[in-house]
């Protein structure tokens, strides 16, 4: 028996209970371990994964220059092999966001880099985002992910467009949006997980519901809004579908 042989029959046997849970702690780990906050500003998230470990991500994190980078992210498939891509998309974000690049030019990098170390019928959603505190300035970058959720003093309403995946297209190109925003604003970043909750008689969380959920945040925390959207989530669904894949939410919140 040759040894690639060996090494198939070894790993060829169920995943124990002990195996999950160390793969859940190690995705964690690549997960911030608590949310950011700063005088002018503050960054909150929750990860729901539908299997213990699953296919989205998120991260945020101060920049040298003084900005703050975000970005969030969705790879098709659920549970431990989602989880296993998932990780290779972070390391390679990781790779990307210091550089000095620009959102528009991350994710085409991203873009670029996973269709170097490709895997078969495996891409990923992916929004890059900057926020200035000084100029109150959010740049983002949006590969194929909802689009972020803006609620101001003038109502609720969605940002920017979408984008080619990544993952799957040679030297696809991305646009990058702006906006200002102001003390009071919030902006929901969320995975399709949310979007696709279902309730007793078969209808989706709609774009409709999360905008009349969201517009009740102006005047919440980064934390109590996603305290209210989650609960809003689960009333939604009492009584339907249980959770069908990974819900991932961000919130950057402008301080008065």
């Amino acid at each position: 028996m040759g040894l690639q042989s060996s090494l198939d029959e070894r790993f060829a046997g169920p995943v124990t209970r002990f195996e999950r849970e160390e793969a859940r702690q190690i995705q964690y780990s690549l997960l911030p371990a608590c949310s950011l906050e700063a005088p002018s500003f503050e960054i909150a998230y929750r990860f729901s994964p539908y299997a213990g470990v699953g296919g989205d991500f998120a991260d945020f994190f101060e920049l040298p220059d003084g900005q703050v980078g975000l970005y969030i992210g969705d790879v098709v498939g659920k549970g431990l092999p989602a989880a296993l891509y998932a990780a290779l998309v972070m390391g390679l974000l990781r790779g990307l966001h210091k550089t000095g690049s620009s959102t528009a030019e991350s994710l085409a990098l991203l873009n670029n880099r996973m269709l170097v170390r490709p895997v078969t019928g495996r891409y990923a959603t992916t929004l890059y985002a900057i926020f200035d505190p000084a100029s109150r300035k959010l740049t983002f970058s949006n590969a194929g992910m909802p689009q972020p959720l803006l609620v101001s003093e003038s109502g609720c309403r969605p940002l920017g467009e979408g984008g080619l995946p990544s993952g799957i297209f040679p030297g696809a190109t991305y646009d990058s949006h702006c906006v200002e925003l102001f003390p009071g604003d919030a902006v929901l970043f969320a995975t399709d997980g949310l979007h696709e909750l279902r309730d007793r008689h078969d209808k989706d969380f709609s774009w409709e519901r999360l905008q009349d959920t969201w517009l009740q945040c102006r005047c919440r925390t980064a934390e109590d809004s996603l305290t209210l959207l989650f609960e809003e989530a689960r009333q939604f669904c009492e009584g339907g579908s249980e959770q069908q894949d990974d819900i991932t939410t961000v919130v950057l919140k402008v301080r008065g």
